[in-house]
């Protein structure tokens, strides 16, 4: 599901598909692509939308993110430091990170669709915590370090958690 109103190609779900009276004026506060799923909030809140999103208030977010392989301590450490990635063409050094290997997975819906998996080369999950947003910038920190992202998870958007919401449930938070 597109993290927006609109469809750009015919056939895409977006949030409107979703089962909830939005009001006319909600907008997402920050994006997933299309290949990554979690928490997305929503709101009318100009204050709340600056807060989360102004990158001098740098806010944490964090990911589960299953990646190819097991990252050894020496790939934690890299992703922890920063790593240089590419935006809009130009190289940039990300902000520390906080990087945590899952020894169990973490207990998700299945995804649709399925991710790939290779039986020669296994799995896990890594949590990663950041405080800037750039695009696809976990894929490409975890590519950067060697161990490319399958499936990409948004669990928490500063204190609010996706806890045990599952796909396309819509929950109201009054502030």
């Amino acid at each position: 599901m597109l993290s927006q109103f609109t469809v750009e190609v015919p056939g895409q779900q977006t949030l409107a598909d979703l089962a909830f009276s939005f009001p006319k004026d909600v907008y997402p506060v920050g994006r997933l692509d299309a290949d990554s799923e979690g928490l997305l909030l929503l709101t009318n809140d100009r204050r709340l939308n600056d807060q989360l999103l102004n990158p001098k208030r740098a806010h944490q977010k964090t990911y589960w993110a299953q990646v190819e392989g097991t990252p050894d301590a020496a790939a934690l450490a890299l992703l922890e430091q920063g790593v240089t990635i590419t935006v809009n063409g130009k190289a940039y050094r990300t902000a520390p990170a906080k990087a945590i290997l899952w020894e169990e997975p973490p207990v998700l819906p299945d995804r649709v669709p399925p991710i790939r998996v290779r039986k020669s080369i296994p799995d896990c999950w890594v949590a990663i915590t950041l405080t800037e947003g750039k695009n696809r910038q976990v894929r490409k920190m975890c590519a950067a370090v060697g161990y490319p992202v399958l499936r990409l998870v948004r669990v928490a958007i500063g204190a609010i958690e996706l806890g045990d919401l599952q796909p396309g449930d819509v929950v109201t938070i009054n502030n």
